[in-house]
């Protein structure tokens, strides 16, 4: 395998794209769930684990970018490849395709509950997950400028759910945010990590980074798209708990949608039928960008065919959404992935970004090119 990826012109996209890109991987339907997630750690200072873990995900991805600029033109299994050698390497990005699938069908699954606590209740899983799938695969399929269009234009028709947010900001009461700081660092911390499943998406930059055409303009487009993203969970967090009482927020599984219960349009009863409709355009960026990287690291790192790897995994995703039938089965495997995430998003590309940089100090003392 090329520690180096060198794509083809037709296949790279201009830096600003990444904004898009980081923003609706991050931007799932983990952000209907979030405050309440939140508020069970970090009580009415919510909001403020939102903005710590919003400044930690800037700083390791200021790492991020500053480990990709060590080399030419190289992603994460491209890295590996070159810090562990042939055999390690594998298995640190097989670790890294078996996590995207996970990510992937923790998000499907999810919001397949959603679907069916809101819209359809008799509607099986393997139906829903079916359809879905068929969306997914044939994105994939299109290659990495497809997954690309389809973030960009999934932020952009779905930007309008953000405005619907003006008519429960009438209805809060400030004084459920009062007073500040009442919660120990412990449980800010706590909050934050908390916060980590539904904030991940910007390690993103690891794999895309070569197809980008304006090298030295990533971190700042990568910093807007996150810095984005912060600004919009917080905002929500902010509403929700201003918006429900302390027993309702902690009580309401996805209290952002809740929200929309009390929005009224002439002629539509129920607006929330079509937030969670619009939602799959939230929801499908993630899991093809997800799916994408994982799909072509069987490619890279296996010489697996990608295409192959597309139908092969698919059925695995919804193979896998037989064996579930319980909440609280899907609340686990989400704490497990939820777990994972924290460290190979978070706390691995610390510990990879000293490697990379020891490892180029030894190899420019010997003279060898990276």
């Amino acid at each position: 395998m090329e520690i180096n990826v060198n794509p083809k012109e037709r296949l790279m996209f201009n830096a600003f794209l990444l904004m898009f890109i980081l923003h609706t991987a991050q931007t799932g339907v983990g952000i209907a769930g979030l405050p309440r997630i939140i508020y069970m750690e970090a009580n009415r200072d919510a909001w403020i684990s939102v903005i710590i873990a919003g400044i930690l995900v800037s700083f390791v991805l200021f790492l991020m970018v500053k480990t990709l600029e060590t080399y030419d033109s190289a992603d994460l299994y491209g890295i590996h490849m070159d810090v562990y050698g042939k055999w390690i390497s594998k298995g640190m990005n097989f670790l890294y395709i078996l996590f995207y699938l996970g990510v992937t069908y923790v998000i499907l699954m999810n919001y397949i509950e959603m679907v069916q606590a809101w819209i359809f209740p008799r509607m099986p899983t393997w139906l829903l997950m079916g359809l879905l799938l068929f969306l997914l695969v044939y994105a994939v399929l299109g290659g990495i400028r497809v997954v690309v269009g389809i973030a960009f234009l999934g932020l952009i028709l779905a930007f309008w759910l953000l405005f619907m947010i003006y008519t429960p900001v009438k209805f809060m009461d400030f004084n459920h945010l009062l007073p500040v700081m009442t919660s120990s660092p412990k449980e800010l911390m706590m909050g934050a990590y908390k916060t980590s499943f539904t904030i991940i998406g910007f390690d993103l930059v690891l794999f895309v980074y070569p197809y980008i055409k304006e090298k030295k303009k990533v971190l700042k487009y990568a910093l807007i798209g996150t810095g984005y993203s912060t600004f919009l969970f917080t905002l929500v967090t902010v509403v929700s708990i201003g918006f429900f009482s302390e027993d309702a927020l902690l009580k309401t599984i996805w209290p952002v949608l809740s929200m929309f219960k009390i929005l009224r349009i002439p002629n539509l009863e129920r607006f929330e039928f079509i937030a969670v409709s619009f939602w799959m355009l939230v929801i499908l960026p993630n899991i093809c960008l997800y799916f994408w990287v994982a799909t072509r690291g069987m490619k890279r790192v296996f010489h697996f065919s990608q295409k192959k790897a597309i139908y092969l995994f698919a059925a695995t995703l919804w193979i896998l959404s037989l064996f579930v039938h319980e909440r609280i089965t899907m609340n686990t495997i989400t704490d497990k992935v939820g777990t994972a995430s924290f460290f190979l998003s978070f706390m691995y590309p610390a510990l990879l970004f000293i490697l990379v940089k020891l490892k180029h100090i030894g190899n420019r003392k010997k003279g060898v090119d990276l």
